[in-house]
């Protein structure tokens, strides 16, 4: 303990700035000293020929420091006004010297650099030798919280990389695995482990993602690379520095809101592939679908589509077979790509309505679904309130407006009061919340589709009538778990996923009626893997037998209650 002490004092003195510090310190004690030998001085002329006693010099010091520090022993005192007036003068004296500012500049110079040393030392600054096929972080953002939390779901191990010492300590002390080192240093991703990491996601500005990648060829020319792009411009670059894949997420972000808008031809939108099967969403609005139930539907028998879940105001209800479709019903099925073919000859005679979408912002996101909504051959109508933006994007859409959306003259002029959907990608959660509360309130029945910044915010969007919820965090985690595990992304939405678990040893030769799955943990069972064969529409009376994987839709939240639930030590 001593050792490691004095160690880490002589890595502190060796700093500049605490050798200035301690000088400092130091000018600040000799002051104290130096007042307290005029103050011994003055003690000693004024007890001689003014008091009439003799004491020594040591006497005096001592006087001065008892009555500085407020000990007082009343062993030597004055008998005259002055003496008397002196003693106050020193008293206060020591009461700000050495009871107020001297705690203060030993803090100030000496304990608080003391501790932030200790931090900078105790910051972690090598991995594990025993770790490899781990995720390598690059920093923090809005999409590493997240991103942290499925890696452990996964039981996928991860290291943060961490520049500042301070926020690294503390990190650690957080519970999360991280290592302190420059971004830019090639020693840091040696440390890091990336010659035997599975991926590095480099999830910094774009500049300095591509000072990484360039840094971790050099350490090792095979691990994956996915770098994240604020900028369209910065794909090319970041390709041609090493990254395998590059993610341009607000764009991404802009094409996900885009096919979730129920606008033309009725269809289905595929959102997500597993194996051989296809998960898509279609709308129930102006088909024979609204008012029935799953049942009455009968897609499973006609046409062999499994309907695994609704989407009913944002939120993903289960699919008994008694739940009845409304006009603003999303079902999400399961089948092949011949089935939801299918699917979508029957729906192509119903036309949901062919008015123009309305968007509104002009950013990146607007954008991006924009242009994925004008390929569909949807028109579209977007509103931009920056005037710049507004001239530079004005031949996109088939029509611009210049303005403030909250404006209801605005947005009757843009065609509020006829169109299909209502698409919201601001970068401003609460202008988004107060349109999906006006516009649901005046039209009921139109679809409004909403971008969200923070996670914060996704309850209160719900609540304002938003049909669908997607946030740049949560597709960047998506994303990056799904590449992670090698397997494609499915965006089913706000926090939903399709999780693929080994069959609980508790749940060995039940049905799945009998398991209670979905009534306990809120996870709707999908697809069920035996001996390498597939079933993608399993009965409540299947038994599920020992060894078989199953495939479930829920949030991570709903997958740690199915782990608790039914996982028992031994598994």
């Amino acid at each position: 303990m001593i050792k490691t002490l004095g160690s880490q004092l002589a890595a502190l003195m060796e700093e500049s700035q605490m050798q200035r510090n301690v000088r400092a310190l130091i000018k600040y004690v000799l002051f104290v000293l130096l007042i307290m030998l005029l103050f011994t001085v003055a003690f000693r002329y004024i007890m001689i020929y003014v008091e009439g006693q003799e004491h020594s010099w040591l006497s005096g010091f001592y006087w001065t420091v008892v009555t500085m520090t407020t000990l007082g022993f009343g062993d030597i005192i004055f008998h005259t006004d002055l003496g008397r007036t002196f003693s106050i003068v020193v008293l206060f004296s020591g009461v700000v010297l050495l009871l107020v500012l001297l705690p203060f500049v030993f803090i100030r110079y000496f304990y608080a650099p003391w501790l932030e040393a200790q931090l900078r030392l105790k910051a972690p600054r090598t991995l594990d030798s025993q770790i490899g096929d781990h995720v390598i972080i690059a920093g923090d953002d809005p999409i590493t919280p997240g991103l942290i939390e499925q890696l452990r779901i996964h039981s996928v191990p991860y290291v943060i990389l961490e520049p500042d010492p301070e926020v690294a300590s503390q990190r650690e002390t957080d519970g999360q695995s991280v290592l302190c080192g420059e971004l830019e240093e090639r020693e840091t991703w040696i440390r890091a482990g990336a010659e035997r990491a599975r991926l590095v996601v480099a999830n910094r500005d774009d500049q300095t993602n591509t000072n990484i990648i360039l840094t971790v060829r050099d350490v090792n020319d095979q691990v994956p690379i996915v770098a994240l792009a604020s900028s369209e411009d910065a794909i090319d670059i970041m390709e041609l520095a090493g990254a395998d894949q590059v993610l341009p997420l607000r764009k991404q972000l802009g094409e996900q809101l885009a096919n979730r808008i129920n606008a033309g031809h009725a269809q289905t939108h595929v959102i997500g592939t597993f194996r051989d099967l296809r998960i898509a969403e279609f709308p129930v609005m102006n088909t024979p679908f609204s008012g029935k139930t799953i049942r009455e539907t009968r897609l499973r028998e006609l046409m062999g589509l499994n309907v695994v879940a609704v989407w009913e105001q944002a939120s993903l209800e289960s699919a008994h077979p008694e739940r009845k479709l409304t006009d603003q019903s999303l079902p999400v099925v399961i089948g092949t790509e011949s089935q939801l073919n299918e699917l979508d000859e029957a729906l192509l005679i119903y036309d949901t309505n062919w008015n123009p979408v309305i968007v509104i912002g002009g950013g990146k996101v607007g954008r991006s679904a924009t242009r994925t909504l004008k390929r569909r051959g949807v028109p579209v109508h977007l509103i931009e309130r920056k005037p710049e933006l507004a001239s530079r994007w004005e031949s996109l859409p088939d029509r611009m407006f210049e303005g403030d959306a909250s404006s209801r003259e605005l947005l009757e002029e843009a065609g509020l009061a006829n169109a299909p959907a209502f698409l919201l990608t601001t970068n401003d959660d609460s202008m988004n919340i107060y349109l999906a509360v006006y516009c649901r309130k005046l039209f009921p029945k139109l679809r409004i589709v909403s971008r969200i910044t923070h996670e914060r915010n996704v309850d209160a969007i719900r609540r304002a009538g938003a049909d669908l919820v997607l946030s740049y965090a949560a597709l960047g985690v998506a994303t990056l778990t799904s590449i992670a595990q090698g397997r494609r992304m499915i965006a089913l939405g706000e926090g939903v996923e399709l999780f693929e678990e080994d069959l609980p040893q508790s749940l060995a030769d039940r049905t799945l009626a009998e398991s209670d799955i979905r009534q306990r943990t809120g996870m709707n069972v999908v697809a069920v893997e035996q001996d390498g064969h597939l079933n993608p529409t399993p009965r409540a009376d299947e038994r599920l037998q020992k060894g078989c994987r199953i495939f479930l839709i829920g949030t991570a939240e709903q997958l740690r209650s199915f782990q608790e639930t039914y996982r028992r030590p031994r598994d």
